[in-house]
């Protein structure tokens, strides 16, 4: 047997090392920047300095060229780069790569319901046959075991009463609508809320999309009103110099998911402030900033209790711990019997995808 030795090329390395690093803290720039690749350059090229990742051997200009080989960016017309979808694509991948990252060993990757049904994963379990049974799941061996028991060796005969399947657990489709705050208190006295919830979003789009086709994913931006946008445009999710209205985005994300075919519905709210503003009748908005306004609240409670009587539960994240926050959320969520976590911004993609992926519903 012949062996060919290539030798090995340290620089091809260091240099491949070098763009790993300066993708990662690229990545989370262009976040930040709101899918902004020159700006994000501009800082990668002043963290890539001083962190000793660019210099005379590797510039910023080396990695720009990288990235319009990689097909990650174009010129744009009028200058600069814009991202391409598969820079965008490459985007998201390094989101769900960062959420998992953060999540512990022995998260389980599934999200099932409790009840047994037709699916893709077979348990020790069997059951008599039923007509209708696929028969690729009768267990043989028992089914002969209980011929012989029935008939003996020298008569033997299979009949349908000897026949057993084995169970299968069900593997539930499921509806999610994600509600991201985009009101000014998202970027509000230097704390960056936006970036991470982004991130998440993207996240649970690479996940869904790759590893649940069968399951669906939309977005709702709520604000002073509230929006439906395509997933392809979170990277570019700003924050406004809006109020909370959650009953309006509630209200959207209950109508996208009614008309869903997916037995299993849910809504995930990133929020980090109190509902402060309500959509009225004739197209204007009632805002009060101050404190807990009765009539914002109840009305936003009718949501979650409307959401509640169809099916809908209701997984609230707060990214801040303002006490009057607190307290409706605690209101919030019993009326709607779902689920909340006080998550801090390290913590809000761990906690977002285990609940996702642990997500146990009965069907109906």
């Amino acid at each position: 047997m012949e062996y060919r030795y290539l030798r090995f090329d340290a620089r091809e390395r260091e240099v491949e090392e070098r763009v790993r690093a300066l993708l990662g803290i690229y990545h989370q720039l262009l976040l930040h920047t709101d899918g902004d690749v020159d700006t994000a350059l501009e800082y990668l090229d002043r963290i890539g300095q001083r962190a000793g990742l660019l210099g005379p051997s590797f510039t910023i200009e080396d990695f720009k060229r990288y990235l319009e080989r990689e097909k990650a960016v174009v010129k744009k017309k009028g200058g600069g780069l814009a991202l391409t979808k598969k820079g965008e694509a490459g985007l998201k991948r390094a989101s769900l790569e960062a959420v998992f990252s953060r999540l512990e060993r022995g998260v389980p990757g599934e999200h099932r319901v409790h009840t047994q049904g037709w699916g893709t994963e077979r348990l020790a379990e069997t059951r008599p046959y039923a007509f209708g049974d696929p028969i690729a799941s009768i267990d043989t061996v028992e089914s002969v075991s209980n011929a012989l028991r029935r008939s003996g060796i020298e008569t033997i005969s299979l009949d349908e009463e000897d026949l057993r399947v084995f169970e299968t657990e069900h593997s539930s489709a499921c509806a999610t609508v994600l509600l991201l705050d985009v009101s000014h208190s998202m970027v509000l006295y230097g704390e960056d809320r936006i970036t991470p919830a982004k991130q998440v979003a993207l996240a649970l789009c690479e996940l869904i999309t790759t590893r649940y086709p069968k399951d669906s994913l939309e977005m709702v931006l709520f604000g002073d009103e509230a929006h439906r946008v395509p997933l392809a445009e979170i990277p570019y999710v700003k924050v406004g110099p809006y109020h909370t209205n959650t009953k309006a985005g509630l209200e959207m994300a209950r109508e996208i998911l009614r008309k869903k075919p997916q037995q299993n519905r849910q809504i995930f709210m990133l929020t980090d402030g109190k509902p402060s503003a309500l959509s009225e009748r004739d197209g204007g908005i009632y805002k009060n900033p101050f404190g807990l306004d009765t009539r914002i609240v109840n009305k936003t409670l009718e949501e979650a209790d409307l959401c509640r009587r169809l099916g809908i539960p209701i997984t609230t994240f707060m990214l801040a711990r303002d006490p009057l926050l607190v307290d409706f959320v605690e209101t919030f969520t019993r009326v709607n019997r779902g689920r909340a976590y006080y998550s801090g911004l390290d913590r809000l993609g761990s906690l977002l995808f285990v609940d996702y992926l642990t997500n146990r519903r009965r069907r109906s």
